[in-house]
């Protein structure tokens, strides 16, 4: 059975810092794209960063610099560094599995980050 399970949100204040974890399981997890996506309200879920099973990494113009995405392969861990928060960063965070190869993709339940004076 295949679970992705985002951990870590919360209410914090500008400025400050979050780490968010993905724990994912029942799939090769080493050989999956790992991604953050955000989905803001009355927006669309949009990709916030990801990282390839190689360790290469991407992310949206408006976090870099602030975020970082690292995995742990031996763990079946995805993580997201958010420093320097905004308001504008405050939507529900989703955990992302995909394989072009195999044509599957998984997501987890989501997280809340709020970011708010």
């Amino acid at each position: 059975q295949v679970q992705l399970v985002e951990s870590g949100g919360g209410l914090v204040q500008p400025g400050e810092s979050l780490r968010l974890v993905c724990a994912a399981s029942g799939f090769a997890f080493g050989n999956y794209v790992m991604s953050w996506y955000r989905q803001g309200p009355v927006k669309e879920r949009d990709v916030v960063a990801y990282i390839t099973a190689t360790g290469g990494t991407n992310y949206a113009d408006s976090v870099k610099g602030r975020f970082t995405i690292s995995r742990d392969n031996h763990k079946n861990t995805v993580y997201l560094q958010m420093n320097s928060l905004k308001p504008d960063d405050t939507a529900v965070y989703y955990c992302q599995a995909r394989s072009l190869r195999l044509g599957q993709q998984y997501w987890g339940q989501g997280t809340q980050v709020t970011v708010s004076s």
